[in-house]
């Protein structure tokens, strides 16, 4: 599972995510790229599962680059637990998605096979994605 391997600042807060993505919207090492068109938090968990489907489709021809990070700490509270009393514990860890982020890339497979990889990938997401070309 991602997640990053020291942190400055355990507990973070939410945060905005409005706008578009700036960086990272082109497809820039593989061929085909699989494109977020809507904002949201994807966890670690969702982009593991992402990349075992996309290897599993493409029978681990070609090649992968995964262009999300889960950076961010999500913290919640035991159910059942009154207010106050501070902060949760770190639960999971996601990466803050904008609209035309590349969440994915991939090379050395025909298009069909990449396309159906990535829309399988995308049932697996919370965002909404798209098929995109160098």
């Amino acid at each position: 599972m991602l997640q990053p391997k020291k942190e400055k600042y355990r507990k973070q807060f939410r945060g905005k995510m409005r706008g578009i993505a700036q960086r990272g919207t082109d497809v820039a090492f593989g061929e085909f790229g699989l494109q977020a068109i809507t904002r949201g938090w994807v966890s670690a968990r969702q982009i593991e599962a992402a990349r075992k489907k996309i290897t599993f489709m493409t029978k681990r021809d070609g090649k992968y680059w995964i262009r999300v990070f889960p950076h961010k700490p999500i913290t919640s509270k035991p159910v059942g637990v009154k207010m106050g009393s501070g902060k949760g514990a770190i639960q999971e860890h996601v990466a803050v998605v904008r609209p035309g982020s590349i969440l994915f890339e991939l090379s050395g497979v025909s298009e069909e096979i990449a396309r159906l990889a990535f829309v399988k990938a995308g049932h697996k997401l919370s965002v909404k994605t798209v098929f995109v070309k160098k």
